[in-house]
């Protein structure tokens, strides 16, 4: 995706992955050439070459699974919180929210009669996704940043771990989140059988867990926005089509303001 990223921040992506990679981490790490060049140019376009891995995705609630795949997200927090990104951004409510919420705003996607009910919903849910966010003040590392089960490929050998372009640094809490699945009662069982592996290589300040419904909540904000700067892109109204419809945005506008509701509801507290 030309201009999406700088060369800095994709070469500070493959090195992040080649050093979990030379730590015995799972990554699928691009290619270097006899020059130790990953990032490669021809005709004009940048491009990687990575190796072909196959798998399948993990299966959602598996406690076992859940338990192998924390191991590994330990080990790479471990090495995560050596040094931050000096080139990735971070993860925060300003890149992720507030500029998400300004292109959906300024996209025709958004029907003129969801306009007003959109600009206050976001408003009020990305201001008190700031106010979470402050209140816990988490440390930030080095992040996978995009860690749910279509992002990671499950073989007899256990998991390995695919797509760290959007690396970034964060909370820890953000590359546990997206793998729990269920109810309430089920998404505590999954996130202690988690831990159960993730803390024999990393500690989690447990004040984190009140950072996943506000992470949740920049997660759709962030994605209508995504959806709204790349539509001019000819690939991206093929691919999403449903992204141009009034029920889309009727249901987006509704899941906003169930999110925010759900800012309301205790953390989940492990047993």
């Amino acid at each position: 995706r030309p201009d999406r990223w700088t060369d800095q921040q994709i070469v500070e992506e493959h090195d992040f992955s080649h050093e979990l990679a030379a730590a015995e981490i799972p990554v699928v790490a691009p290619w270097r050439d006899a020059s130790g060049e990953s990032l490669l140019r021809h005709g004009g376009f940048r491009f990687s070459l990575f190796p072909r891995r196959g798998g399948r995705a993990p299966e959602p609630g598996d406690l076992d699974q859940l338990e192998w795949i924390g191991r590994f997200i330990g080990r790479i927090h471990l090495a995560g919180q050596a040094r931050p990104f000096a080139h990735r951004p971070n993860l925060d409510v300003a890149g992720m929210g507030w500029t998400a919420r300004e292109e959906v705003l300024n996209s025709p996607l958004l029907p003129r009669h969801e306009r007003a009910a959109y600009a206050t919903i976001s408003e009020q849910l990305l201001t008190e996704i700031e106010h979470r966010f402050a209140a816990v003040d988490a440390a930030r590392i080095r992040l996978h940043g995009d860690c749910h089960h279509g992002n990671i490929l499950w073989t007899d050998l256990g998991p390995h771990f695919v797509d760290l372009d959007d690396c970034r640094n964060g909370p820890a809490i953000q590359d546990l989140w997206m793998l729990l699945h269920g109810d309430r009662t089920e998404r505590t069982l999954q996130l202690s059988a988690m831990l159960d592996g993730y803390r024999l290589f990393h500690d989690l300040d447990l004040r984190e867990l009140a950072m996943i419904e506000p992470l949740r909540g920049l997660r759709l904000v962030h994605y209508s926005g995504w959806l709204a700067k790349r539509w001019p892109d000819p690939a991206f109204p093929a691919a999403f089509p449903w992204a141009a419809s009034d029920h889309y945005w009727s249901q987006h506008v509704q899941d906003l303001r169930e999110q925010l509701a759900e800012l309301d509801l205790p953390p989940l507290v492990l047993y």
